[in-house]
């Protein structure tokens, strides 16, 4: 089953909060209210990145769930490995097993880099592999913290665009937004529809799990 469906969202009716879940009983929740005759537009928004979800609520709630269970479809121009393949032929793919060494279920893609990068890389212990998964354990250790919270402000931000952009004090928000302020944020989003100003909060101070 996708991962669509279980995806963390929440949906406003206007500027007012509606629910908060995963994705499928939040589309559904959206599909009762719209029937009901719900006075305001109704957006959803992904809890990660703060985007407006584009939901196709036609049809019986069986259809929707339906649809949500499919995968996503490839999308022309984005990026997509030239090779992924199972953890056996990876081993087969990126180094030698040594005797007794367990397979590490890694997955092989292509990497490009410049001819002195490789020549950097060969010339490490352990090969090229090996170096390459230190590295980026390493910037994740080191660099996970600051990324979490850059992907919790970009999220606020682009919460904040879609409904708040017209909001007074909207300017001076994002940039105390982007400025680590909490309490100047605070004090700019004071006067904003109460459930807006908290989902605002809650984006801003999210902290994604590994």
């Amino acid at each position: 089953m996708s991962n669509l469906i279980s995806k963390p969202c929440t949906a406003f009716d206007g500027h007012t909060f509606l629910l908060s879940g995963p994705l499928v009983e939040v589309a559904l929740a959206v599909k009762t209210a719209t029937e009901s005759g719900a006075p305001h537009t109704i957006l959803v928004f992904d809890d990660a990145t703060g985007r407006v979800v584009d939901l196709d609520l036609r049809g019986t709630k069986a259809d929707i769930v339906e649809r949500l269970s499919q995968p996503p479809q490839a999308v022309a121009g984005r990026y997509r490995p030239v090779e992924a393949t199972t953890p056996e032929k990876a081993d087969e793919t990126s180094e030698p097993r040594g005797r007794g060494r367990p397979r590490l279920g890694v997955v092989a893609r292509e990497i490009t880099l410049l001819p002195r990068q490789w020549e950097w890389l060969s010339a490490q212990p352990g090969g090229a592999s090996a170096v390459l998964r230190r590295l980026v354990d390493d910037a994740r250790r080191n660099g996970g913290a600051r990324q979490q919270k850059r992907a919790a402000q970009d999220a606020a931000y682009r919460f904040m665009l879609a409904i708040a952009g017209d909001f007074p004090g909207y300017e001076e928000a994002t940039r105390a937004l982007f400025a680590d302020d909490r309490p100047k944020l605070e004090h700019c989003i004071a006067d904003w529809p109460e459930d807006i100003r908290s989902h605002v909060l809650r984006l801003a101070t999210a902290q994604s799990s590994d």
